[in-house]
């Protein structure tokens, strides 16, 4: 099938299964498949629940999802409302046929309709494929900031400690 046969629409709460299904294949694809822990029930209320955080882009053929765009806005102190592209992801045996223009586009589209000054995204350094993907729409591959993160555990244990410190 050609990208023709694909379209590309925006996710709803039944896109949900197949969803997590790709965002599992990714992680197996970037060799931390033991990394998701994210379910259905959470990407149901975080993605349409009363307080929406993430929203998402599918790529459709004959009803059969392929692929997806997942972003959520963030906000820069120095530039406003930013579109940040979490994660685009094509099957296997999709990939290198178009599908990742189609939803990089989708993607650049919402920022346009809710008036970004930018979008933002990650790509693992050994990516090589999607590194050249990125580089064709001329984008800043910056290497100058440090990715930071504290797990759930980490938060928990913080809490844990930081209660008590303030009860000495």
């Amino acid at each position: 099938m050609s990208v023709l046969s694909v379209s590309i629409r925006r996710g709803t709460p039944t896109d949900i299964p197949a969803t997590l299904a790709l965002v599992k294949e990714l992680a197996l694809y970037e060799k931390a498949p033991h990394e998701v822990e994210n379910t259905e029930e959470q990407m149901l209320q975080d993605g349409f629940g009363p307080n929406p955080i993430f929203g998402f882009h599918v790529a459709e053929v004959n009803g059969l999802i392929i692929g997806i765009a997942v972003y959520y806005f963030r906000y820069s102190t120095w530039k406003g409302r930013r579109l940040y592209l979490e994660d685009i992801v094509v099957t296997e045996s999709w990939r290198g046929k178009g599908v990742g223009k189609l939803l990089f586009a989708a993607s650049i589209e919402e920022a346009k309709r809710t008036n970004c000054n930018g979008m933002s995204w990650q790509v693992l350094d050994w990516n090589e494929p999607a590194i050249a993907f990125y580089q064709k729409y001329g984008a800043k591959l910056d290497d100058a900031w440090i990715n930071c993160s504290l797990t759930h555990g980490q938060i928990e244990a913080f809490t844990d400690r930081a209660t008590s410190l303030r009860s000495t």
